[in-house]
């Protein structure tokens, strides 16, 4: 399978979120391959993590996730020490026919990735929209690049 071309310019931190996307696809696929207690389909015992796109932008940090179907009220954001924990549950749906398939997580959900150090945690929003809740973690001032002149 093909990934698209990613380009940075965080050198060692884009190594890191590169090396956290890794870690979150082999779970992905470890929790398909060897599913606890059972068919995947149905839930695990362990959290999952549901699919999610962190963007950089020129003042602030989008961390996007797919929770279709969730409300509001399912959904705990929280910031500690540098780090953004989303979590959460999806409950299963009472059916009423009978399921011929059965594929979208349910269960515990959790969402963790380490803030950049220029992320100002006191001002972080979040918002859910069609199904996908966005956080918004500005950055402040003191972690902005900028050119240092050379005197002598």
């Amino acid at each position: 399978m093909t990934h698209p071309v990613r380009h940075s310019r965080g050198g060692l931190s884009a190594a890191l979120h590169e090396l956290d996307d890794l870690r979150t696809r082999m779970d992905q696929l470890m929790h398909a391959v060897f599913p606890v207690g059972g068919y995947p389909e149905f839930g695990t015992a362990e959290p999952w993590a549901p699919l999610a796109d962190v963007v950089d932008t020129e003042d602030a940090y989008l961390v996007e996730l797919e929770l279709p179907g969730v409300d509001k009220d399912q959904i705990t954001v929280e910031v500690a020490e540098g780090e953004l924990d989303i979590h959460g549950e999806i409950k299963e749906k009472e059916q009423t026919g009978v399921v011929r398939r059965h594929t979208r997580r349910m269960g515990q959900f959790d969402y963790r990735t380490t803030l950049p150090p220029n992320s100002d945690t006191e001002h972080i929003s979040a918002d859910l929209t069609s199904g996908v809740l966005t956080v918004r973690v500005p950055k402040t001032e003191t972690g902005k690049a900028h050119r240092i002149e050379i005197t002598g």
